[in-house]
């Protein structure tokens, strides 16, 4: 495994000197600046996922239900196509000029890409050209996500002290949560106090609107910060070396680091599709397809709301999972995430058939637990995987390609298999199908917790657990 293991060279070749010590505040504030990322795209994944029925009718008229589902559906998935080319842009380029200056690039265009969707004209008034223009936006959103979550994953990762690397990077994804909650509880509360005219006239705007707002309060964070200490040691000592350093980071990646790539792909499969099968697939499931097919569903705002509890309860018990992957570490965690989708998707989804507040609930808080095991340790797991020079590439590069082909596909492709076969435990299948290849890949994977990233020296969170760390006596 060139990639997750061929550098983690035993702690007496460094002395105290060598370790890294950065100061608490600067931690918290390293780590609030890469989360506001998450919260910026996961509000909009909130907003377009609680609010795909108002936009099919906005930008979708005129197509039969199905149709117009997966056009909309559809449209949601086009931005993960365009994410890898994010990823192979933007990847590289961290690993040259620096994580903060690329990730205050692409929160600002998320914001932008985001806040221009607030703006456009619906079908009613342009025809064709408005989901044409959803479209365009969309792919936007798609090219400056490729290289935010990468980048995200590496300025924490390299911020974090080694014994604490899995709690400081879970409050990665409990940004996640808190934009995904935020977006979908300002969707309810926009249908629960605007009147559907109102709602499809103008109501729907406000939320995509309010992303330049938080773009902009993430590009003031992050630029208020430095450069990770990983980083600009291997800046210092690359300084003035000549020839394409993008031609040769790719060679190095994809040559040398194959195995990290693939074992980084399968665990990103099996974290992603258990993500939008809950987040993005689920609000449909619910009120369309199964009342859809005969089954009693549930109506939008009961949706919205346990889907917001189940998210609330996830945000109270991510970090505390983050925490004890680096106690027990990291596989346990993920491996009980596996087990757990192979055995308990299929109850899940028969409680969710069931229809009723008590049985939707327990079958969405089911799903959400087995996110849980993977939302909590992969930014930590995944960083690991790859040496400090080409760590903001390999993770970005692989990151998005898996996601492009298997996460963000999962509700289209869901919709579709549905569509044709008529069998409603198709979400069930495919949850079952990611456990087991996330199993593999976490086989594969190399135990991270408590120990330095891959081309960086230790890091502590004080001196005194310094001198632990490398041995040394007083």
């Amino acid at each position: 495994m060139s990639g997750a293991s061929s550098s983690n060279a035993e702690s007496d070749d460094f002395s105290v000197s060598d370790v890294t010590v950065t100061e608490p505040g600067v931690i918290r504030r390293a780590v609030g600046a890469a989360a506001i990322g998450n919260v910026t795209e996961w509000f909009d994944f909130g907003v377009y996922s609680y609010l795909a029925v108002k936009i099919e009718s906005v930008f979708f008229a005129g197509l039969s239900p199905t149709m117009g589902t997966i056009a909309t559906l559809g449209t949601f998935a086009a931005a993960f196509l365009v994410r890898p080319f994010g990823g192979l842009f933007f990847g590289p380029l961290g690993d040259r000029i620096g994580r903060q200056k690329v990730l205050s690039l692409t929160v600002i265009m998320m914001a932008i890409s985001t806040f221009i969707i607030g703006i456009l004209p619906d079908y009613h008034a342009i025809g064709v050209a408005a989901p044409m223009l959803l479209l365009l936006a969309r792919l936007l959103q798609g090219f400056s996500t490729g290289g935010e979550y990468g980048g995200a994953m590496a300025f924490i990762a390299e911020y974090a002290p080694d014994r604490k690397r899995g709690f400081l990077c879970s409050f990665l994804e409990f940004g996640t949560l808190t934009g995904y909650a935020l977006g979908a509880s300002f969707a309810t509360g926009l249908e629960l106090l605007l009147s559907e005219e109102d709602l499809l006239a103008w109501g729907w705007r406000i939320p995509f609107l309010i992303a330049g707002p938080i773009g902009g309060i993430g590009l003031y964070l992050r630029m208020k910060l430095e450069e990770t200490p990983a980083f600009a040691k291997i800046a210092a000592e690359s300084e003035g070396r000549e020839g394409n350093q993008t031609l040769a980071e790719f060679r190095k990646i994809f040559v040398n680091h194959w195995p990290a790539m693939l074992v980084c792909g399968g665990i990103v499969l099996v974290f992603n599709v258990t993500n939008y099968v809950l987040t993005s697939y689920m609000p449909t499931y619910l009120t369309q397809t199964l009342p859809d097919n005969g089954h009693a569903g549930t109506d939008s705002t009961t949706s919205q709301v346990l889907q917001i509890v189940v998210l609330l309860v996830s945000m109270v018990l991510i970090t505390f999972i983050g925490r004890l992957s680096d106690k027990i570490g990291r596989k346990p965690v993920m491996y009980t995430g596996c087990v757990l989708l192979v055995v308990l998707a299929i109850p899940s989804v028969m409680l969710l058939k069931a229809g009723g507040t008590f049985a939707t609930f327990s079958g969405l808080m089911l799903m959400g637990l087995m996110l849980l095991c993977f939302n909590s340790t992969s930014p930590s797991v995944l960083p690991a995987l790859f040496p400090t020079d080409i760590r903001y590439g390999g993770l970005s590069i692989a990151f998005n390609i898996s996601v492009s082909l298997f996460g963000g596909t999962a509700a289209t492709v869901i919709a579709a298999l549905i569509a044709l076969t008529g069998n409603l435990d198709i979400p069930a299948y495919y949850l079952m199908g990611a456990g087991v290849i996330g199993a593999v890949a976490v086989y594969f994977a190399k135990e991270s917790a408590g120990k330095r990233l891959p081309g960086s020296p230790p890091a502590a969170v004080d001196h005194e657990e310094a001198k632990v760390l490398v041995g040394a006596k007083d």
